[in-house]
């Protein structure tokens, strides 16, 4: 049985497409009837942290709710990854619009937004890098749980019916 693949993209994949990967990779575990049907990975529009754990205040953000990014590393979005993911998911306009601008015109995959799936059509999750303390990236946890929920319901009801 193939497997629909979910990809979440950020800019430099150490902040938002990490947590979110994260997040829906640990609610995925909770149901055992979808898991084994999806492969879910993250990445950024742009190189810079390639190689690089996630970015320390998102990892502890994210442990201290019970997530474990720590094995997540830096990569950068690729042309093969609009054959590999159903599902291409930013996390903000701008590198919703950087992906456009990459995609294939024989892509048939869902490319948009990620908090869509928490019914908030055109918002983004908002770039904590530069935020101090925990407020930022808080916020991102919030916002990437709702929609990890949003989307779970979604593949649920597309794969299972």
């Amino acid at each position: 049985m193939s497997q629909t693949g979910v990809l979440f993209v950020c800019l430099g994949n150490i902040c938002r497409s990490p947590t979110a990967e994260g997040v829906f990779d640990a609610k995925l575990k909770e149901h055992e009837d979808l898991a084994s049907m999806l492969v879910v990975d993250s990445a950024g529009t742009a190189a810079y942290h390639v190689g690089n754990p996630p970015d320390s205040r998102s990892a502890a953000i994210a442990a201290r709710r019970g997530y474990d990014l720590s094995r997540l590393r830096a990569r950068a979005v690729d042309q093969a990854d609009f054959s590999r993911y159903r599902y291409i998911l930013a996390m903000d306009q701008q590198n919703l619009d950087n992906l456009k601008s990459i995609c294939p015109a024989d892509f048939d995959g869902h490319l948009g937004l990620f908090l869509d799936f928490a019914g908030m059509k055109n918002a983004e999750v908002p770039d904590p890098y530069y935020t101090r303390g925990d407020k930022g990236f808080e916020q991102v946890l919030d916002l990437v749980e709702a929609a990890a929920d949003g989307l779970l319901g979604h593949l649920r009801e597309e794969l299972l019916g």
